[in-house]
């Protein structure tokens, strides 16, 4: 199928969302985290938020929504009066919260619920699922997190759930559909296991198996659709465009700068999973610290002032060459790239397969058979 992506080219002005991290630190200590400092405690300042806010109430201000989301370590470890502090700047953004649940409780609810806040939950299907998850004495956290989701159900908080698969099984798909349909969650994400940062893990998998586990997933959906599954909905967006023609406009004609911005006011653009790694040819990933300089200026000058994102745009180019499905995955994460590649001009990741090709493929192929 030919597709005119040659209009995509460098990082676009105005980011879609923004990621904050309030805390490095996290309660857990998950098998598959990617976090070097999950085990510190080094708190975001008021100054960043407010430094961030600056550029980001402007965003706001010219969309219908934008979105600021607090992310970790375990943001809900920096405290109620320090997370509402944080947020306090912000005006007119829908504020999200990525957590593992273990910390929620009436009072966290009743700050959800005062401050409009989004909710996701991070918990990897049923018990027996979870086995990664764990504190930092190595004891299961499952029961903490089902606390923490029972609050919000107690409270009438919608919450969304991001499930990590290690091993991608398609006997399983219809066990974990049926675990978030009775869980209670409105949206729910999969995450097929990354190889990235300090997670070294190989996250290669047989390619039928992957395709089969998407495949099922999407049938299980299919015969009881009361949730949304990002994956699925992501991909019939995409195949319904092919049919009608429309593709085309389906990927962003620029990459989405995704600014991360760390508790000391540095930005990683394209890839949270970057921040807090450094490596002799590209130094610390950073593109500028919003203490000195507002966001929209480091965003603005990232392509020519950060000389991994020249290599990581060259990477999503010969992507776009190269590969078949680029209509659909739009060149892979950078972070996937340099964890597995060990750069970023390299095209296909173990992730690529995992989560974009066996992804269109499993669900073409339940598709096919109905």
């Amino acid at each position: 199928m030919s597709h005119d992506w040659t209009g995509m080219r460098g990082v676009a002005a105005v980011p879609g969302y923004v990621v904050m991290q309030p805390t490095t630190l996290c309660n857990l200590d998950c098998s598959y985290c990617y976090l070097p400092w999950r085990a510190q405690r080094r708190p975001m300042s008021v100054a960043v938020a407010e430094a961030v806010a600056a550029t980001v109430n402007i965003w706001a201000r010219d969309n219908d929504r934008f979105s600021v989301v607090w992310h970790g370590g375990e943001p809900l470890a920096a405290g109620r009066e320090q997370l509402g502090d944080l947020m306090a700047p912000f005006a007119g953004v829908e504020h999200h919260v990525q957590t593992n649940a273990t910390l929620i409780d009436d009072a966290w609810c009743e700050f959800f619920a005062a401050h409009e806040v989004r909710v996701s939950v991070s918990v990897d299907g049923p018990e027996a699922r979870n086995g990664d998850r764990v504190d930092r004495a190595g004891r299961p956290a499952y029961d903490k997190i089902m606390k923490g989701i029972e609050a919000l159900r107690r409270h009438g908080l919608p919450f969304s759930a991001l499930a990590v698969v290690t091993d991608p099984q398609p006997e399983q798909a219809a066990e974990l559909y049926a675990y978030f349909l009775d869980l209670g969650c409105d949206v729910l994400g999969v995450n097929i296991e990354e190889r990235e940062g300090v997670n070294v893990r190989s996250n290669a998998h047989r390619g039928a198996r992957v395709r089969a586990f998407w495949a099922e997933l999407v049938g299980a959906w299919r015969r009881e659709p009361r949730i949304h599954v990002r994956e699925i909905e992501w991909t019939l967006r995409y195949a319904a465009a092919e049919l009608d023609g429309t593709a085309d406009a389906v990927l962003p004609r620029q990459l989405d700068p995704i600014p991360t911005v760390a508790y000391d006011g540095s930005v990683v653009l394209l890839s949270p999973e970057l921040a807090g790694f450094h490596d002799a040819r590209y130094g610390d990933f950073t593109s500028g610290n919003v203490l000195h300089r507002p966001l929209d200026e480091i965003i603005a000058g990232a392509a020519a002032g950060t000389n991994w994102i020249a290599d990581f745009v060259a990477g999503v180019e010969a992507c776009r060459a190269t590969c078949a499905y680029f209509g659909f995955c739009g060149g892979a994460h950078a972070a996937n790239r340099y964890f597995e590649l060990g750069g970023f001009t390299g095209t296909e990741t173990d992730h690529c397969r995992n989560s974009k090709i066996r992804l269109l493929e499993g669900i073409l192929d339940h598709v096919g058979t109905r």
